[in-house]
């Protein structure tokens, strides 16, 4: 019911809408673009597309501060999304006259957009909204991409059956040109933000750097490298073919329905994790949750039917539901400006952590895809638990002497 009353704000309802139509674009893209790039030059090919997307996010979040500070407007976003529409768009031209290198150069911008676009729209979302919607809101963005999830897999793969390839990336166009146009009525009629002295009453700077923000909040700090370790043990769901093959003697038909089965766990926890009331120690419980992730992935290993299989895949996506929202929520509860260069290191955590598994995780499920989950869930429970202990721990050494100074 929360995202029902938040709906009926007319600012939220038209960016949740234009969004919900982006993130979808998105997903019917990666589909056309890897299984093109598979298609033409090979799974080698599919690899260096994720890895091209991905170094913006890296390089722009690592060095990039001062640059993704300039788009923190939704003026400026809107130019992000039309400049996107007219990447994807000529991304089919790209590929018919410069072949594989203008295809990668593609990417790469588009990336460069995605690295600008994401965390800006992330920190302005809860100047939609009261401080006591924060967590709702949070969640409905959230939706967006648990519905696409689920959506957009078996959408793409019967437009590509359906209409030339190309149109898939026509119809990417479209969606970011759509949600230019929402950004830029929204930024007709909303202010967002906090001032410049709001921002130096709060204790930050209106470009605070990452390191400072880190250590004057070791907890969070906690909590993003944990994610990015959960990002990274999660990878080990690309060996998901093999592992039914190994493990259950199962083919195509199984693997579809394990997606759907993670995607369908992830959207039914939406609508909890973004309305319960969430524990006031939110740094340690994504690390409880990202080690509650790790244990299902452990068992993964263990399954011995379909059906089992099919109940842990749902558990895994409503647990990384609940984390996303939940991290979410807690980098929002920051200043504008912090908010916005703490997301941007999630992000960057998140994209590294993604990276970096494609050059071990795919030879280790290669060898060996049963114990390729065993050892990964296990090593992110190890960690992720660890870290929650150390939250834990801190936080009552606070308490503590925040009693001994009353």
């Amino acid at each position: 019911m929360g995202y029902v009353r938040l709906l009926r704000q007319g600012p939220v309802l038209l960016l949740w809408g234009a969004q919900m139509l982006s993130v979808f674009g998105d997903r019917v893209y990666a589909i056309a673009i890897t299984w093109i790039a598979w298609q033409e030059y090979g799974a080698a090919a599919m690899g260096l597309v994720a890895v091209a997307e991905s170094v913006p996010y890296i390089v722009l979040g690592t060095v990039g501060r001062r640059i993704v500070a300039r788009f923190a407007t939704l003026r400026r976003l809107a130019v992000v999304d039309a400049a996107r529409a007219g990447l994807a768009t000529a991304l089919p031209l790209a590929w018919d006259t410069l072949g594989a290198p203008g295809v990668l150069v593609c990417v790469v911008l588009l990336g460069v957009g995605g690295a600008l676009f994401d965390p800006n729209l992330g920190a302005l979302v809860p100047e939609l909204v009261d401080e006591d919607d924060v967590q709702a809101v949070t969640g409905l963005m959230d939706l967006t991409l648990r519905i696409a999830r689920v959506a957009g897999p078996g959408a793409g793969g019967l437009l590509l059956r359906l209409v030339p390839r190309h149109s898939l990336f026509w119809l990417d166009g479209g969606t970011f040109a759509v949600s230019a146009v929402a950004l830029l009525v929204l930024f007709a009629h909303a202010t967002f933000g906090m001032s410049r002295g709001d921002e130096k009453k709060a204790g930050v700077g209106t470009r605070p750097r990452a390191s400072v923000l880190l250590r004057t909040c070791p907890d969070t700090a906690v909590a993003i490298g944990v994610h990015g370790a959960g990002f990274f043990a999660q990878t080990v769901c690309m060996a998901l073919p093999a592992f039914l093959a190994a493990r259950l003697d199962a083919g195509a038909a199984a693997y579809g329905a394990v997606l759907m089965a993670i995607g369908t766990g992830a959207f039914l926890a939406n609508g909890f994790a973004g309305n319960m009331q969430l524990p006031a120690n939110l740094p340690a419980f994504c690390c409880g949750t990202s080690a509650v992730s790790g244990l299902v992935l452990a068992a993964i290993a263990l399954a011995d039917s379909l059906p089992v299989l099919l109940g842990l895949s749902a558990a895994l996506g409503a647990v990384t539901a609940f984390l996303q929202v939940a991290l979410g929520t807690h980098l929002s509860s920051f200043p504008p400006s912090a908010r916005l260069r703490l997301m941007s290191v999630d992000l960057t955590a998140v994209r590294t952590a993604g990276t970096v598994s494609w050059l071990f995780l795919p030879g280790l499920a290669a060898h060996d895809p049963v114990g390729a989950f065993r050892i990964s869930g296990l090593t992110l429970f190890a960690v992720a638990g660890g870290s929650a202990g150390i939250v834990v721990r801190r936080s009552a050494t606070r308490v503590l002497v925040g009693r001994h100074h009353s």
